[in-house]
């Protein structure tokens, strides 16, 4: 694994120039004169040293893309994410201040915050917005595909610390509605970082208003979603949580299908046929299909077969967040049961 960054810098609307390799990489035409203008009454840039890494893309979320750059006012590798057409229409605006004002908002260990945002030099380049924040090169899906090994400790310290991310935010009334391995952030040390929040929101408390349902990458939606249900709650988050939790034991996507309804059908072959209780949320056309097939058993013996990982107590703590029931197991208690057990083989010790 690896990962660089350095410590956390409080210079919200202070400018930083942005190479020419990242302005030609990211969009053409973008407006590379006016930020580096921007950038020139703050600072004089450095002279840059011959073994100095070159900008590249790392990444790309849900709405924008993601470079490795290195601040010119310190030399720092830092993670600068541009975000493009932000007022292209209603609905993306309101989107992009909603991610902006959450990155800065944030301050956790596990939680990826903003560390600076380039003001434009002139409202007439005020097109896209580009966030400074760590940089680490690693994330869990490159380490779940890498041949490195995975012990049991492993998976405990990335599961925990993904809850204790979560359990962040779903006590600030957020959901993040894109929980998958990529926008899990990983360093040398292990300590992992929940990243990319274009798709987050603040829980909606009534149930009567819609919620959209283009949420979530299909191999880590819940099934409510899946079903059509026009509200849902933090519990999406945490059934998201649960597939990457059998990605990690097994090395392999839990439930890799290629529409969603063949997304349902194998998480069906895994919880058995859901009840009518279970699919109260779910749309008319949905609860139709579901009843027309013959039932189903559950199988959840089969997850002890993901590795020897598959404990009676990894398998008993999967059973209670991949539920087709919404009100699931909460990260609180999960992350409890992970310290407790870790308290337990420190105590035989």
């Amino acid at each position: 694994m690896a990962a660089v960054g350095g410590p956390a810098r409080q210079s919200r609307g202070v400018s930083m120039s942005v190479s020419m390799s990242l302005v030609q990489g990211g969009a053409a035409g973008a407006p590379q004169g006016a930020i580096l203008a921007a950038a020139a009454p703050y600072f004089q840039p450095p002279a840059v040293p011959q073994d100095v890494q070159p900008d590249r893309p790392i990444g790309y979320g849900a709405f924008g893309v993601v470079w490795a750059v290195t601040d010119p006012r310190d030399g720092r590798r830092v993670a600068l994410k541009k975000l493009p057409n932000v007022f292209q229409s209603l609905v993306s605006s309101k989107r992009v201040f909603r991610e902006l004002k959450m990155l800065c908002f944030f301050k956790h260990e596990n939680v990826l915050s903003a560390l600076d945002i380039l003001q434009p030099p002139h409202l007439d380049f005020f097109q896209e917005i580009y966030v400074i924040t760590e940089l680490l090169q690693s994330d869990l899906h490159k380490i779940i595909v890498s041949p490195q090994h995975l012990s049991a400790d492993h998976i405990k310290v990335f599961l925990y610390q993904i809850l204790r991310g979560l359990k962040y935010l779903h006590s600030a009334r957020i959901l993040h509605r894109d929980i998958k391995p990529g926008n899990l952030l990983v360093n040398s040390n292990c300590v992992l970082k929940i990243c990319d929040f274009g798709l987050a929101r603040v829980e909606e408390p009534d149930q009567s208003k819609n919620m959209t349902q283009e949420v979530v990458t299909q191999y880590y939606r819940a099934p409510e979603i899946l079903m059509g249900a026009r509200h849902y709650s933090a519990a999406v988050d945490v059934w998201s949580v649960g597939c990457i939790f059998g990605e990690l034991l097994g090395r392999r996507i839990l439930f890799q299908a290629q529409s969603p309804v063949q997304q349902l059908e194998l998480i069906t072959e895994l919880l058995g046929t859901p009840s009518l209780e279970d699919m109260r949320h779910a749309c008319e056309g949905a609860r139709s299909h579901m009843l027309r097939r013959a039932p189903k058993p559950q199988s959840m013996s089969a997850l002890y077969t993901l590795s020897t990982h598959a404990t009676h107590e990894a398998v008993h703590l999967l059973c209670q967040m991949l539920v087709f029931d919404p009100v699931r197991i909460g990260c609180r208690d999960v992350g409890q049961r992970i310290r407790n057990r870790y308290r337990q083989k420190r105590d035989t010790n």
